[in-house]
């Protein structure tokens, strides 16, 4: 049984209360009693082990008992651009970048796109992200923003940020290859609908963009993006145990 809820204002003082989906599926399908204890979280970074006071119909009263700010991010934070997939695709796509610590997915609008979702589609998403950060032990949400092109992507990166483009061809790198010499920067990497991205975009990304191979077979977006950031998420290191990079790993 899930013990973690999200809520969605910030936790202050020594009370607080789960209401609407997260508090009825406590009530009626997990047939929580007063007394039993969960552990709450709310985006902040923090988590919240509580105990339940009463319940209402659709409303659970809960005592804080411990404030815990536990950080399962990667750092540095890896922004990925995806070309979304058709149907039941993407929100499998969204719980696993959740799983290996996405910071940021943007749907990427491109000219060989086939998805391009609607915000009602966008809000299935995001709630599929609470789900996912309950399951994987996130304290933070993965924001999903507003689709974007290329040119909008790299225009709202962060200030100093390392730029990757999925492509294969002659003139791609092996993802290892530039892991090996990559810094510990944030990363925003783009992934391209199975058409592959066209002349005219690559051509947008410029020269500071670097060109990224996954291999010599064709893989599905789904798989590109789950290779990316499964890789970045084993090598990245936090600060207290060693270096962002592992600059002499076998992959390297």
């Amino acid at each position: 049984m899930s013990k973690r809820f999200f809520v969605d204002e910030p936790v202050v003082g020594e009370r607080t209360q789960l209401t609407g989906s997260e508090a009825e599926h406590l009530i009626r399908v997990l047939r929580a009693k007063p007394g039993d204890e969960v552990i709450l979280f709310d985006d902040s970074g923090w988590e919240y082990p509580s105990r339940i006071v009463a319940l209402g119909r659709s409303l659970v009263d809960l005592l804080i008992l411990q404030r815990q700010q536990i950080d399962r991010e990667l750092s540095p934070p890896l922004l990925l651009a995806v070309a979304l997939p058709k149907g039941d695709r993407q929100r499998w796509l969204v719980e696993k970048m959740v799983e290996l610590g996405v910071t940021e997915l943007i749907p990427l609008k491109t000219d060989r796109g086939v998805a391009q979702p609607v915000d009602r589609a966008l809000q299935r998403l995001r709630r599929a992200v609470v789900e996912a950060s309950k399951q994987c032990g996130r304290n933070r949400l993965m924001t999903i923003t507003q689709p974007r092109t290329i040119s909008e992507c790299l225009a709202a990166a962060p200030h100093e940020c390392q730029f990757w483009l999925a492509h294969p061809g002659g003139c791609s790198e092996p993802l290892h290859q530039l892991l090996a010499s990559a810094k510990p920067l944030p990363i925003l990497a783009m992934v391209g609908p199975e058409g592959g991205f066209s002349d005219q975009e690559i051509a947008t990304c410029g020269p500071e963009c670097r060109r990224i191979s996954l291999g010599c077979r064709t893989l599905r977006i789904e798989t590109a993006a789950l290779a990316l950031a499964s890789v970045v998420s084993l090598i990245t290191r936090d600060d207290s145990v060693g270096p962002f990079f592992c600059q002499n790993s076998p992959c390297a």
